[in-house]
């Protein structure tokens, strides 16, 4: 199954001038966790709802604080025309929940999540997934270093 088949294609991108509250509200409205971060019509980033709390909450920025402030810069992404197991895979490895998936020309033309890969037609591989994602040592681990 390629990964077109199960990625969500209305994606709302954030600008990095944008301010932390419209990336927050945008990211209430659609009741999701993260955005990608465009500019000039390139992906140059994500921002997650965990982003604005540690990165900015935490550091004390506050809501007019801008997008990039705070966004994660290395973008790891997935193509559309990748098979699935091998993005989950991927997405266990570098432990994350979700990538930007984009066409062979570097456009934007989705996102693809755990929810997206769980009620896929390929849908077992989330388990492997989420496994992976799940262990503990990965950047957003609450274990003691």
């Amino acid at each position: 199954m390629k990964v077109s088949e199960a990625m969500t294609r209305d994606v709302r991108v954030a600008n990095p001038e944008d301010t932390l509250r419209k990336a927050a509200r945008t990211m209430a409205s659609l009741d999701a966790g993260a955005l990608p971060v465009g500019e000039n019509d390139q992906l140059v980033g994500m921002i997650t709802d965990r982003d604005i709390a540690i990165r900015g909450v935490a550091n004390g920025k506050g809501p007019k604080a801008k997008v990039r402030e705070v966004m994660s810069k290395d973008v790891k992404y997935c193509f559309d025309d990748q098979e699935m197991e091998e993005v989950t895979r991927n997405m266990a490895d570098i432990q994350v929940r979700r990538l930007p998936v984009l066409n062979r020309e570097k456009r934007l033309v989705g996102i693809l999540s755990l929810g997206d890969i769980a009620i896929s037609r390929d849908g077992k591989t989330a388990g492997d997934a989420l496994s992976g994602i799940s262990r503990p040592g990965g950047e957003h681990t609450q274990t003691a270093a």
